[in-house]
């Protein structure tokens, strides 16, 4: 029986997609399975093949083979065994795409480790939170980084360690080879989304075994087979970057290719010019980046299959995508919480991508459009986006989404906002919440709404209505962003701000956020006419 990489077409799809097939993929069974060997060590062959291309804003150009980075791993697992670090501790690490950071991701899963990939621009109280909940012995990170994260530990806790030349020159005392020993249920990944709240800063863990399951979304999602050559610019610190960017192509032995250092649309460009790319999974403000850059003429590109998630794409740029890459955009759906769920096949001669959908079930998965009362909504009703799970000790059923959405005559669907009081801006998912919780521990700010509205470039930006003890002025404005982005991330940070009176509750006496929403929607509307 052929594998499932060496299906292409949406009817092959449906016919031959299954779980058994995505097993016959892999070294590993449904009892023992690693993800490093998977990824790595297994496609190591001593011939210098590249895996991962890393294109840094300024320019360098470095390419790390297979061989490379599982001799590293193999070391970097040892060199833990050493330190008496155990199956089940956390090793977190917050590192821009670099040698050392796949040594530490790959060589702490194969000890059995928990892998927990942090973002390089967290403020001191992002990092604290993410670092309080998984409680690491470990955190790694750059020299520029190091008094950062010194600051969020307690007791000691976790032992900085600095990624530096030193520290790669002492694991070359330990082998370059490593037998894992972990089992498929056992946890490998703890992912934290951008959106997770200060309330609950709890991770999304997964095992080993998730990378089966990430297959689905590999071949239907990204499309992704032998022979492509890939790039995913989204940092893998998140979930998008990792599972869809990094673990999904390497396990398939595919060359992928990433970014690192601040994003420079551009640069990207020449990168993808240069590697001469065929495949590409990327955020939506990625793609729109690329188009007000106005620098697409100035490259060739090699496109065969293109992506996105995390929001929708403008009319505008998918007509610039279609005229400088000529290839359709095919939008994934999901989360990390419950993966990719919706896909449009990149690749499929026979599935038509239709603008702006989000697609079609990935096999095996059932979505539904439902009204308040439960039952399916009619072909361009907007409802509420459900999908059919069986949720662990319970019956199956239908669980919701958070989102809003429409169906068409043809079973596709389409995203109608947000659910929820989450923002979605270039990519990155923020909670109100948390960035409102951020803004109320500044001495001047008494009360505080955020929502999101809608801008050009990103999608969304974030706007914080502001009940203040203070003049508003344009100077109070840039202290407001520059406390709240230096307390959460660089990204997360009102980019709009109002000064108001007062700002509407509800009977609770929260702040009603749909009041803030319509009126600016309202706005809108009376600036257009």
């Amino acid at each position: 029986m052929p594998k499932l990489t060496e299906f292409t077409s949406y009817a092959d799809a449906q016919a031959h997609a299954s779980s058994a097939g995505l097993w016959d993929l892999f070294d590993g069974d449904r009892e023992h399975l690693n993800i490093a060997h998977e990824c790595i060590t297994r496609h190591a062959d001593g011939s210098g093949r590249p895996a991962v291309r890393i294109a840094h804003a300024d320019g360098a150009d470095e390419i790390l083979s297979f061989d490379t980075i599982s001799a590293g791993a193999a070391r970097f697992a040892h060199w833990l065994d050493a330190e008496g670090v155990q199956p089940g501790d956390r090793i977190a690490f917050m590192l821009e795409p670099s040698l050392p950071f796949y040594v530490c991701l790959f060589g702490a899963m194969q000890t059995g480790a928990i892998s927990v990939p942090l973002f390089t621009l967290f403020g001191p109280d992002a990092l604290r939170l993410r670092v309080g909940d998984c409680n690491p012995s470990i955190l790694i990170t750059n020299a520029e980084k190091a008094d950062l994260a010194r600051s969020v530990a307690v007791a000691g806790k976790p032992r900085v360690i600095v990624a530096d030349d030193a520290l790669l020159a002492s694991l070359e005392a330990f082998p370059a080879t490593y037998e894992p020993k972990t089992k498929a249920n056992d946890m490998a990944v703890f992912q934290y989304t951008s959106g997770t709240t200060r309330e609950l800063p709890e991770a999304v863990k997964h095992s080993h075994r998730t990378l089966v399951t990430l297959m689905f979304a590999a071949l239907y999602g990204t499309g992704i087979r032998p022979g492509d050559e890939f790039f995913c610019p989204s940092s893998p610190a998140w979930g998008h970057g990792l599972w869809h960017g990094t673990l999904a192509p390497l396990a398939m032995g595919v060359t992928t290719g990433t970014f690192a250092g601040r994003f420079d649309p551009v640069r990207l460009m020449k990168a993808l010019d240069d590697y001469r790319i065929t495949n590409m999974s990327a955020a939506a403000t990625h793609y729109r980046m690329m188009k007000n850059s106005g620098k697409g003429a100035d490259f060739t590109f090699h496109f065969e299959k293109l992506s996105y998630t995390g929001e929708p794409i403008d009319p505008a740029t998918l007509e610039w995508i279609d005229e400088y890459f000529k290839v359709p955009a095919c939008s994934m759906y999901g989360t990390t919480e419950i993966g990719v769920v919706l896909v449009n096949y990149p690749g499929a001669k026979d599935f038509t991508v239709k603008p702006g959908s989000l697609g079609k079930a990935v096999p095996g998965q059932k979505l539904e459009v439902h009204r308040p009362d439960g039952t399916v909504c009619d072909p361009g009703e907007i409802g509420e986006l459900m999908l059919w799970r069986a949720q662990k000790g319970q019956e199956p059923g239908w669980m919701t989404t958070k989102d809003r959405a429409k169906t068409d005559e043809d079973g596709y669907f389409y995203h109608c906002g947000r659910a929820d009081d989450v923002i979605i801006s270039a990519g990155w998912t923020m909670s109100a919440v948390e960035i409102e919780n951020t803004m109320l521990r500044h001495d001047n700010v008494l009360e505080c709404g955020v929502i999101g509205v809608p801008d050009e470039k990103r999608g969304q930006v974030v706007k914080a209505f502001v009940v203040a003890n203070r003049e508003g002025s344009d100077e109070f404005v840039r202290e407001l962003q520059e406390f709240t982005r230096e307390r959460l991330a660089q990204h997360e940070f009102p980019r709009l701000v109002e000064f108001v009176d007062e700002l509407p509750k509800n009977p609770a006496g929260k702040v009603h956020r749909k009041k803030l929403r319509d009126l600016e929607a309202e706005r809108a509307r009376e600036a257009a006419t």
